[in-house]
């Protein structure tokens, strides 16, 4: 049997790997998957993939490309989420900080250089017409250490997916200020080179599993209830959530969609230039 071992957020996207693991689907094609939580994000799912602690991670598209392009041994298998990321942009609910115009010389948390809440940060600052070269960082390595930095004032805001931290706004802990999409499909399936030349077809087999599940994962019984009571949400968000969220149906990842989505990276200076797109991406369906 093939172990493997897949790293993601430990956030509503990832519910059909917990579904399909509990179902014990891969070990059907004598695949011993393993599932291991990065509430660290992206930025530690690369260090992950490039240690070969992991495999297999599910991660920010943004994130993943810039490491490839750094050196992780790593390629694209598909997207796994197709709609954008909605990044909340958070302050204290005690700060003096009214709206994003009032963040623009504020220190902004990030869970580490490299992750989604720091190139994110810099793609609103983009929007915003801030001069990037300006931005403060404070590292703080994962949300709970966004709302330590935020409470005891080391840093003025933090940017992290929306719906995950609307209990924080609801508890009054946070107060969102606005909202920043991702301008691209926002989550991806990396896996690491070694596993893709020597166990295409376990890959492959992975792949099938998960995307079965979430082409049909909205239509499970009582699926918005069962979401509601494990990530500690209100109904009617997670139904929003839901009504907003697009999984990929195995669609391969195509040259032109990561060629477009460096380009505008390379706008918001969040990469120097573009790589070619074969060194990026491993299509499986073709």
């Amino acid at each position: 049997m093939l172990n493997l071992k897949v790293g993601g957020v430990p956030e509503h996207f990832n519910y059909p790997w917990y579904i399909t693991l509990k179902n014990k689907e891969y070990t059907k094609h004598n695949i011993n998957l393993r599932w291991k939580d990065f509430p660290g994000g992206t930025g530690a799912m690369s260090k992950a993939l490039r240690s070969g602690e992991i495999d297999i991670a599910i991660v920010l598209t943004e994130g993943i490309i810039k490491d490839i392009i750094d050196g992780n041994p790593s390629r694209i298998t598909q997207t796994f989420v197709k709609s954008p990321l909605i990044w909340g942009i958070h302050v204290s609910a005690k700060s003096n900080f009214n709206s994003v115009e009032d963040l623009e010389n504020a220190t902004v948390a990030i869970s580490r250089f490299g992750s989604g809440s720091h190139l994110m940060a810099i793609v609103n600052a983009h929007n915003n017409g801030w001069d990037i070269d300006k931005l403060q960082f404070k590292v703080v390595g994962d949300l709970q250490g966004g709302i330590d930095a935020l409470t005891n004032g080391d840093a003025d805001y933090f940017m992290w997916e929306h719906f995950t931290t609307k209990p924080l706004v609801d508890n009054g802990t946070f107060r969102r200020v606005g909202d920043c999409p991702t301008p691209w499909p926002c989550f991806v399936i990396a896996v690491r080179n070694e596993i893709l030349e020597n166990h295409l077809k376990e890959v492959k087999t992975v792949l099938d599993i998960i995307n079965d599940c979430t082409k049909d994962f909205k239509s499970i019984k009582d699926i918005d209830q069962t979401l509601s009571t494990r990530y500690e949400q209100q109904l009617e968000d997670i139904r929003e959530w839901l009504s907003l969220t697009v999984w990929n149906d195995g669609t391969p990842v195509t040259e032109e969609l990561i060629l477009d989505i460096q380009n505008k990276m390379m706008s918001f200076n969040v990469i120097e230039k573009a790589e070619e797109a074969g060194k990026l991406i491993k299509n499986m369906y073709i």
